[in-house]
């Protein structure tokens, strides 16, 4: 690396092995600094599956198991050979993408080489915490840490107008800035052959028939409840009693998809939706979106939804509920379509789709030309903004405020907290598997008995005849 060249330390609690929007626009910051502008660094907890393969480095640093309670690992920030590892770099910007522990580390790195430190607010943490934590009291800790670190960055930035409101919504009062994500496919399908093989691939394992004339649905994010998943399934079962023909691919993983693969199979959907799993090549993720008729992203949780964007590179328009931040900038029947959030209305919008497939195809094309949003684009951008918050802090800068030890054992004794609380929760929810278990074998023997009694009676009755 050059000294001459702007350094820019990207930060951020998930990153690939993990995969979410936000491990995907961290990467792609990286990328395509790299590239275009500078020389990047990442920071990031440790996963011991991560292969960092890399044309810019990686410094994984310590992390604790909250994978069950958050769904990825937390790291530990105040690993002194990592503040020491990373002011080896020649930093002139720290850019967080979390604010909770990689914004901790950023304002220890912050103390030490007293550069710029620049926070995006990406995701709602309020509900993320809310559905982790059931203790109110822990729930307004968790918050308090979170505004603590965003208050002591030198700017923050969200991903939409929505985001921007649900950070005001929990007291941040400070400035903000919108500064979009973008996404690394281009604009456009993959080449027909790559298109026809994936076809044959789908129809061998997933028994999915392009040519068959049914729709094909598509959702790809974390497998958790907040998704909307509830209600694409719900609206499936309606389609299922009607006898509308449709099949659904659901790319991705989480902590809930135990819990939504035995729902749609309780729900008589086994046949029509496939479970594919997490798809880490990019390449392999764009055949599933050039390969679908709709996509579908009822969330009302996301801020951004940088997989609407995604589809809308592939020419798929993305089926979303009205007033959600993922549909900002979408209009109903234009570039995309709208429901309100219910199965119902969702239901209302697919049938639809199934008595004309294609109907899709028009509204993706609007889609890919105003909704499409390249990650260089956006890299570039932040990089603009990268030099005039240098320029800006280097004409006026302020005394670098370090996490107090308060602060530190704080957000300590509340990991621990919630470690504990997880813990308790599994015991829990193992005691009441066990009693499931025991109640369905005494039914089982219940019911063997009452047969058996039954056999004999009508032995008994033969025989007096």
């Amino acid at each position: 690396m050059s000294d001459s060249r702007e350094t820019v330390l990207l930060m951020n609690d998930s990153f690939p092995p993990q995969i979410d929007g936000v491990a995907t626009a961290v990467t792609q910051y990286a990328r395509f600094f790299q590239k275009n502008h500078g020389d990047a660094v990442v920071a990031v907890p440790y996963y011991q599956d991560a292969e960092d393969d890399y044309p810019f480095p990686v410094v994984r640093y310590p992390s604790l198991q909250t994978e069950k309670l958050v769904g990825y690992r937390t790291g530990f920030p105040f690993h002194s050979q990592t503040v020491r590892k990373l002011g080896e770099y020649p930093l002139t910007l720290i850019h967080s993408h979390c604010p909770f522990v990689s914004t901790y580390l950023g304002r220890l790195v912050r103390e030490q080489k007293n550069i710029p430190l620049v926070m995006t607010y990406h995701t709602k943490f309020d509900i993320d915490i809310r559905k982790a934590v059931r203790s109110e009291a822990l729930q307004k800790a968790a918050i308090r840490i979170i505004l603590d670190n965003i208050s002591a960055c030198d700017e923050v930035w969200t991903v939409s107008r929505g985001a921007m409101d649900n950070l005001r919504s929990l007291g941040f009062e400070g400035e903000i800035r919108l500064m979009e994500n973008g996404v690394d496919f281009p604009r456009g399908v993959p080449d027909p052959a790559a298109r026809e093989a994936f076809a044959a691939e789908l129809k061998k394992t997933c028994g999915i028939d392009r040519s068959a004339g049914y729709p094909v649905f598509l959702f790809v994010g974390r497998l958790m409840w907040y998704k909307g998943i509830r209600l694409i399934l719900d609206a499936f079962r309606s389609l299922r009693a009607e006898g509308l023909p449709f099949r659904a691919v659901f790319v991705g993983d989480g902590m809930d998809g135990p819990e939504i693969r035995a729902y749609a199979e309780r729900s008589g959907l086994s046949d029509a939706c496939v479970f594919a799993g997490p798809v880490r090549d990019r390449e392999t993720l764009r055949l599933y979106y050039s390969s679908a008729t709709l996509f579908l992203f009822p969330s009302t949780f996301d801020t951004n939804g940088i997989v609407v964007r995604e589809a809308a590179a592939c020419g798929l328009p993305a089926l979303l509920i009205r007033g959600s931040c993922a549909a900002e900038g979408v209009e109903d029947g234009v570039n995309g379509i709208l429901t309100e959030e219910s199965a119902e209305s969702v239901a209302a919008a697919l049938r639809a789709v199934c008595a004309d497939p294609a109907l899709c195809a028009p509204i993706g094309e609007r889609a890919q030309r105003t909704l499409y949003l390249s990650g260089e684009d956006a890299v570039a951008r932040a990089a603009d903004r990268y030099r005039e918050v240098e320029e800006s802090y280097r004409a006026s800068p302020k005394p670098a405020e370090c996490p107090s030890e308060e602060a530190i054992v704080r957000i300590l004794d509340l990991i621990s907290s919630l470690n504990r609380i997880q813990d308790r929760i599994g015991e829990i929810q193992s005691f009441r598997a066990e009693v499931v278990r025991e109640g369905e074998r005494f039914e089982a023997e219940q019911m063997e008995r009452v047969r058996t009694l039954s056999e004999r009676l009508q032995e008994l009755l033969r025989n007096r005849r």
